[in-house]
């Protein structure tokens, strides 16, 4: 089988309240995309499309299912909590919730619908290498093009 593509899909509760924080809240870059009579929330990402499904009977995965790769987790934690999202807190955890065990720095949240995302520390070596088309999850909403 060849694969030119691929991406990940999983579901929430509800299109808006996804929509909302994903775009106003992580400051990511979404797009609704019909199909039929259901429609799809596209997170546009560096690299790669995720697309989220609502399912009425939606249940929180247990796991992460999206990481956010940033050259500063503490400073991204620190502008989402102003923004009101609340950082897991587990053993190991310091006060902003990032775990500093062997590894990257990480933190985990949830979404609206609870699904478990991460913001994990890009390794020292690739802080170093130029990043080209990747974007910086801010915390910021996207600009608007002029």
């Amino acid at each position: 089988m060849q694969v030119p593509h691929a991406f990940p899909s999983y579901s929430i509760r509800s299109f808006e309240k996804a929509r909302q924080f994903y775009q106003d809240i992580l400051g990511l870059k979404t797009k609704e995309i019909p199909m039929g009579e259901c429609k799809f929330l596209e997170l546009e990402l560096p690299d790669m499309r995720v697309l989220l499904y609502e399912k009425k009977d939606h249940t929180p995965a247990t796991f992460t299912v999206l990481n956010f790769e940033v050259n500063d987790v503490e400073s991204v934690v620190r502008e989402l909590t102003k923004k009101g999202v609340k950082f897991e807190r587990y053993e190991g955890t310091d006060e902003l919730g990032v775990t500093h065990n062997e590894g990257p720095a990480i933190a985990w949240f949830k979404d609206p619908d609870g699904n478990f995302l991460s913001i994990i520390q890009k390794e020292e070596a690739e802080k170093n290498v130029a990043s080209g088309s990747k974007a910086e999850l801010t915390g910021e909403a996207p600009q608007s093009p002029s």
